[in-house]
């Protein structure tokens, strides 16, 4: 049997879920369907009603995912969420000493991974910062991490996970765009599993209510046992 959503979000036109991770949000070609986890079928299932996806987020990324309860409702949403209309706001930890408290990440990311550079700009917040005394590398006696705020926006695919790599800050946990030796450090230290990228925070205007919406995901078991065993805070 399916574990049930966590339902962070509900009204008569949309609904929103603390997505798990490992779950893909819908079919993809890539996807071997019938093995697959996926948000929108999980959700229809579980309160009786089509759901229409206004957003993706990564298979191992956690956090906000919002549907729309009908085409219409959802043509209303999801035209704005590659504006500033939709804030979006991830909590992640990448390797080493962020080099400035905040800053800005505009670098052009090939469509789909492959196809033709597209404009892409994500801003980020230094929130805290760790030094632990094993070392993840040979070269270090130590290792350094950092928490930060990511916002994008620009909504090219992996786009946090590919302007970090850029940076060579890599998510800790990222196997596709990350540091394998960090991630095979935090397996074989902590026991990671999981990619630790969360979609914490997302606001908009309700486009039929004319009021704002702000919707939070706590952060998952995972995240916060991690960020526990190499101290670094979490105001959240």
């Amino acid at each position: 049997m399916r574990p049930l959503l966590t339902i962070l979000y509900e009204d008569e036109y949309f609904i929103a879920i603390d997505k798990p991770a490992g779950v893909l949000v819908h079919k993809t070609n890539i996807a071997k369907e019938e093995e697959e986890l996926l948000a929108v079928q999980m959700l229809r299932d579980q309160i009786n009603c089509r759901v229409y996806p206004l957003h993706r987020i990564d298979r191992p990324t956690t956090g906000v995912l919002i549907f729309g309860k009908s085409s219409e409702a959802a043509s209303l949403l999801q035209p704005l969420f590659p504006t500033d209309a939709v804030e979006k706001e991830y909590l992640t930890v990448v390797r080493g000493f962020m080099p400035t408290e905040s800053g800005e990440i505009e670098s052009p990311l090939k469509k789909n991974l492959v196809g033709e550079l597209q404009e892409a700009l994500t801003l980020y917040t230094s929130i805290a910062q760790t030094e632990i005394p094993f070392p993840s590398s040979p070269r270090y006696p130590t290792s350094r991490y950092s928490l930060i705020k990511a916002f994008p926006k620009t909504g090219r695919m992996h786009q946090i996970r590919r302007h970090m790599a850029h940076i060579r800050h890599y998510i800790i946990g990222d196997s596709t765009h990350g540091d394998n030796k960090q991630n095979n450090f935090f397996r074989s230290q902590y026991g990671l599993q999981n990619m630790l990228l969360h979609a914490y925070n997302l606001r908009f205007n309700h486009p039929i209510h004319k009021i704002q919406i702000e919707i939070n995901a706590p952060l998952p078991k995972h995240f916060l046992e991690i960020t526990d065993k190499i101290g670094l805070d979490t105001p959240f």
